[in-house]
Formats: structure tokens, C-alpha cells, sequence
């Protein structure tokens, strides 16, 4: 896991990318992302939304899906863009928690 000063939880690059749903109020499409966190996940897409921009993101984790809600936090120009999650139910949280852990290091 690596980890920054900005960061408050610790991000897990997967060994392999996920498919990750995500919609804005201008866009949406399914994209990977290469790494993810309890705070947030990085979206792999050459047509990242601006920094600010509220976003509903679903994945799939082994032990069932995971709906947020997020903001775009930083944006890397044909790249892809860093978003926060900003809410999400218990249960969502509990599967991402579970997703994690079970991560190899």
C-alpha cells in the first residue's frame, strides 16, 4: 500500500484494474481504476470532469457492489482523475473495508 501526506487512508494499487461505473450530471461511461482507498479511488479515462465536479461511482468488490458518491479532487489531462468519496452507506463501506483487507500485500 502506498501512502501520502495528503491522504488520509492508505491507497492499494491493484495488481490487476477494475471496472468502475461512474456518472456526472455531463458524462458518464464505465472506466478502470488502477487503485483505491477507503477515501476514494483514481478513474483510469483520457476525458477526466473538471476538479470539483459530484459524481456517483459502482464497482464490484467479491463481496457485492459498492455505490458512492464523490468529488473529482485532482485531474490528470488525458489521464484520469482522483475522486473523494463523499458518501456512502454502511453497508458500502463495509464491502470496501472487507475489499481491502483481503487485498495481497
Amino acid at each position: 500500500m502506498e501512502t501520502s501526506e495528503r491522504r488520509r487512508h492508505p491507497r492499494a494499487a491493484l495488481r490487476q484494474a477494475i471496472p468502475v461505473a461512474w456518472r456526472a450530471a455531463s458524462a458518464g461511461t464505465v472506466s478502470r481504476t488502477p487503485s483505491v482507498s477507503l477515501g476514494g479511488l483514481f478513474i483510469a479515462t483520457t476525458q477526466p470532469l473538471p476538479q470539483g465536479t459530484m459524481l456517483q461511482v459502482l464497482f464490484d468488490t467479491p463481496g457485492g457492489e459498492v455505490r458512492a458518491r464523490a468529488v473529482v479532487k485532482s485531474v490528470r489531462p488525458r489521464g484520469g482523475m482522483g475522486v473523494e468519496f463523499v458518501a456512502m452507506q454502511m453497508q458500502d463501506r463495509a464491502r470496501l473495508h472487507q475489499f481491502l483487507k483481503n487485498l495481497p500485500n
